[in-house]
């Protein structure tokens, strides 16, 4: 007998370029994960949307994210790998669930207020992000999200809105799980290590890019903040060392080094030896990813028949959830 895998699901918006930071937090974990779960990973054009996009340049990024996740390790066989967008059942269980989601849930939404401080146009789509999440993760009954610090809150939404609904209409959705590795699972800004690293960043020198050229990666590197220890004593202490703690957080997940034997290796050495070998780990890391990302990106054909096999797989799961609801709430069967 076949033991049923648990569902897995996770994404990332089509904003900026995947940094390093989502590499070592979730894409890397991802590959790890494919053969463990039934796994579906979203190209997660649809909320991209809540900020302005050039219609050329947007969709060639969307193509390039794809071709990342693949460069990356995924495979798009033992994945469901597709963009949000071809899969119209997200839309469609968004605008259901919006019924059911109480405004006073979505005031209280932190990112919604962090972000609308950033803008002047604020429009609903930012507002109703957290809902069109909801979708993405109940439309294939999943059991676990990959989630970091940051996202919690609109999982624990998720977690409200399947268990109001269920309550309601009886059991529909399964209530999903957050999946949070306990290494790697959040890595901060070059610059400002109390902020997370992000791929959405004004200032490029806060991240290091998947596609960043290797003098580049040496340079943001070589320039990260670190402390005013006149030892420049590389030491794990987020309180105190909070600079030289994240960089010492790159080199353990890329290296699988403790932080007592990174301690130990660079005892009597100052930053600049560290940060050297640091950013040399860093781009040896990124070089096959890198090649494999320019194969796949001279090769368009072979992306979009991979979106189209993938598109079918993952709406013939996202369909049945959404004709069980559609039964539920007393829509018309299509």
């Amino acid at each position: 007998m076949a033991i049923m895998k648990k569902v897995l699901l996770s994404g990332s918006t089509t904003t900026g370029s995947l940094t390093l930071g989502n590499y070592i937090g979730a894409v890397s974990n991802w590959a790890r994960m494919q053969d463990e779960y039934e796994c579906y990973y979203m190209v997660a054009d649809l909320h991209a949307l809540t900020v302005k996009q050039e219609p050329a340049e947007f969709r060639e990024r969307c193509l390039s994210f794809l071709a990342q996740y693949l460069a990356c390790g995924l495979d798009p066989v033992k994945n469901v790998i597709f963009m949000q967008s071809q899969v119209s059942e997200h839309a469609e269980l968004t605008w259901i669930l919006s019924c059911h989601t109480p405004m006073g849930a979505l005031n209280r939404m932190t990112q919604f207020k962090d972000k609308s401080q950033q803008t002047r146009e604020i429009n609903a789509g930012l507002y109703t992000y957290p809902v069109l999440m909801a979708a993405d993760i109940l439309l294939y009954q999943t059991d676990l999200v990959p989630v970091g610090e940051d996202q919690k809150q609109h999982l624990e939404l998720t977690r409200d809105l399947a268990e109001s609904f269920n309550k309601k209409f009886g059991a529909t959705f399964k209530v999903p799980d957050p999946h949070i590795p306990k290494v790697g699972a959040r890595i901060m800004s070059l610059q400002d290590p109390t902020k997370k690293m992000s791929k959405s960043d004004e200032d490029p020198n806060n991240y290091v890019s998947l596609l960043d050229a290797p003098k580049k990666i040496e340079k943001k590197i070589k320039s990260a903040m670190t402390d005013s220890d006149p030892q420049a004593r590389v030491l794990y202490d987020l309180e105190n060392k909070a600079g030289i703690s994240n960089l010492m957080t790159i080199y353990s997940v890329l290296t699988g080094k403790t932080f007592a034997e990174i301690e130990k290796e660079y005892e009597g050495k100052m930053y600049g030896h560290f940060k050297t070998d640091l950013a040399q780990i860093v781009v040896q890391t990124l070089a096959p990813v890198q090649e494999r990302y320019q194969k796949l990106m001279a090769d368009p054909s072979y992306l979009l028949e991979v979106l189209k096999k993938n598109q079918a797989r993952a709406q013939a799961k996202a369909q049945v959830t959404l004709a069980k609801v559609y039964e539920r709430i007393g829509l018309v069967p299509r």
